[in-house]
Formats: C-alpha cells, structure tokens, sequence
C-alpha cells in the first residue's frame, strides 16, 4: 500500500476504525497522498459495504428557478419577473422570461410536476427528488398540492423534497405563519418521505456571508434537519466545496456534520442516510472567475470525507456535478453510492452549457460501477435492495 507521512495522519487509526480529529482532518488536504488517501478510503467503505456500490431509479423535478436569493456560486436562479414582463405571458401559462444569456425563468404548475412524477413512476422508479428556488409568490398550499398529487397518483413512489433552504421559507410564507415542526408535519401529512440534504454549503460564517449571506446559515439547516430527525424523517447532507473556502473550513463542515449524526443516531428516530460532496461548477455564476475544484481535489474531498464521517453509513457521489466517468473512479476513492437515472436536472452541470436532460439508464450505470470493479445494487430511497423493477 502507499504511505501517507504520519505527519499526515496517523493509518494506524484508521486501519483500527478510530476517530480522526479535525486536526488530522486538515493534514489530510495538506498531504500529497491523492493514491493513499484512496486506498484507505476504500478499506473503509469495503469494510461497510464489501463490493456494494449502491444506486436508484429515480427523477429529479426542479419545479422553478425563481429565487428571492442572490447566491454568489449559483448560476440557477432568475428573479422573478415584473408585472409588465408577466402580463406577455399567455392565459394560464407560467410566468417565463429569458435573460441576456438566452436562458429562460420558469415555474411548473402542479400538474405539470405531477405528471413527470407519474412518468418516472410509470417507467419504474422508486423516487422522484424535488427542489427548487425560494419563489417570491407561490403559497405554502401548492407544496402541500405537488406531495398530495404524487402520492395519489403515484401511491408507492418515495417523495423526497425541498431542502433545509426551503422548508424555512415555506414557514416564513405560510399563512398563519407556521413552525418548521408545523411545515413538516403538513408535508409529512401531504405525501414527503424525506429531505435531501442540499443548502448546507459551508458551514463557516466568514463563507456564508461573503458567497450567500442572505440565505439561512448553518443555525438554521442544522434546526431543519435535527427537527424531522426527532419526528422519524431520514435526510442526506451535503457540502458544496471549491469555491472560497479553506481545506481547514471544509473539514469543520464534515466535523460538525458528525456531530450532529452522533446526537441524532443516540437519542432520534431519524438521521443522515448518506453524505453528498458536490463540487463548485463556476460558470455563469458570479463567482465565474473561480476555477472551480480539480478531479484531483474531487477524489480527495471523496476520500478524505469518507475518512471523517465515520458514523455516515453512505459516501453519495452526484454524477451530473462530477461527470460519469469521475463518478466512476471515485468509487475507488471511498464512495459507495452513485446517486441515479435522474434524468432532468436543470442546476446546474460539470460538462458545460447544454440540455438539462441529464440521464444514466440503469445499463449505464451498472456498466460504470462494475468497469470500477464492483457490484451494482438497486436500492431504494432507504437503502433497502430492489429486486425486480424495471429500467428507464
């Protein structure tokens, strides 16, 4: 095996299953070690999982782009249009406006959500993955509307939907105002199985207020999360990385990520499923001038983030922010789920401009995961095995 310097960390911990510190955390970026730190991830991640590498049938719906936030790394939202721009629109239609990069805002009707739902469940996925922009006009009625039109349409499909970010603006806009506990509880009620973990970004006050200082910090994430963890609802978490913060405020992230699973595996009915690093995609935002993380930095953040959170059961590499093939190699670097089929994702893409039809057909994917060496496994939105669905 390659050596990392003990100056870097100590293998001897991680061969004994111990603890790192943020310390050795940090020495961890520090290190040259890309190959090693591979290595040890991946005696990690076999040590949970063998030759498992899991991935799902599934859609992701981002039901508008509309956003009252202004975050700097984000090249996905459009303010929302004036009443004379709306006024173009025709009857009925929603509200559509395209900017000086020829791109258009947009919101989807119910219906229209309902209906790419009920395709995916149709061609046999098991979970539809819903986000969207913080819209300025949209009441807390039409989320409760998505979730109870896929449940009635789609009875056994796994909603999965709105962040962190969201779930406190619908409290904010909800009439009378609403607790997150109250949110949830109507959405739970309405159809939602369970959150995504998107909106973290970095959990570093010096980040937040430089990159998105108008969006909830980590205060609030961490309220959202602790608090469908206590009513039974299972959640992802995620961090957004190279973009402005430091390897050391990247490793304070996953720290204080795993301290929250310590509390919610100890005393909740609930926890994180799985860890999602999401590199930082510069273009068209105006953070444009960045280079964004390299496939080197990529498979250290994998590794070392499987290294950290040893009480995270699952290392989640998203494939339209990597690209399929580094997707591929980073199951060699500690990750053991390859996301899904996704099939439309308008965010945001690693490979440059074009279509936001994004998709993987089971074959592919299962092709990508055994040319790395291991075995694909379907799953579900809770990790359990699926035998006998049919591909998309």
């Amino acid at each position: 095996m390659s050596s990392i310097p003990k100056r870097f960390v100590p293998q001897d911990k991680i061969h004994c299953g111990e603890r790192l510190t943020l310390e050795e955390g940090v020495r961890l970026y520090e290190s040259g070690g890309v190959h090693a730190l591979g290595e040890l991830a991946t005696l990690v991640r076999n040590r949970r999982h063998g030759n498992r590498v899991y991935y799902n049938v599934n859609r992701h719906i981002n039901y508008t782009n509309y956003c009252v936030l202004r975050c700097k790394f984000c090249s996905f939202y459009r303010p929302y249009p004036t009443s004379s721009e709306i006024s173009t629109c025709s009857p009925g239609s929603p509200p559509a406006v395209t900017d000086s990069d020829h791109r258009s805002g947009y919101e989807l009707t119910m219906d229209q959500i309902v209906e790419s739902a009920q395709q995916a469940y149709q061609a046999g996925a098991t979970e539809v993955h819903i986000v969207g922009g913080l819209h300025p006009k949209l009441p807390f009625d039409y989320y409760l509307d998505v979730c109870r039109g896929i449940r009635s349409a789609c009875p056994t499909l796994h909603i999965k939907a709105f962040t962190a970010v969201e779930i406190i603006h619908f409290s904010r806009i909800s009439k009378p105002r609403r607790t997150i506990r109250q949110v949830l509880e109507e959405l739970r009620a309405a159809g939602l199985d369970s959150l995504p973990g998107g909106g973290a970004e970095i959990f570093d006050d010096r980040v937040h207020d430089e990159a998105y200082g108008n969006k909830v910090g980590e205060q609030g994430w961490f309220e959202v999360h602790r608090t469908a963890h206590e009513m039974g609802i299972f959640s992802n978490a995620t961090m957004l990385y190279g973009h402005i913060e430091t390897p050391e405020e990247r490793i304070r992230h996953l720290v204080k990520l795993r301290e929250h699973q310590d509390e919610s595996l100890a005393s909740r009915r609930a926890h994180f499923q799985c860890f999602v690093p999401l590199p930082f995609v510069p273009q068209d935002s105006a953070l444009s001038h960045l280079k964004g993380p390299t496939g080197l930095e990529d498979l250290k953040t994998v590794a070392i983030s499987r290294l950290m959170l040893d009480n995270f059961e699952h290392i989640k590499v998203f494939w339209p922010m990597l690209s399929p093939k580094l997707a591929q190699v980073a199951l060699n670097w500690g990750a053991d789920d390859f996301d899904g089929t996704v099939v439309w994702y308008d965010i945001t893409r690693r490979e440059g401009k074009g279509t936001t039809h994004q998709e993987l057909t089971v074959d592919q994917i299962k092709r990508l995961i055994t040319e790395a060496g291991f075995h694909p496994v379907e799953r579900d939105s809770l990790y359990q095995p699926v035998v006998g669905r049919c591909a998309i």
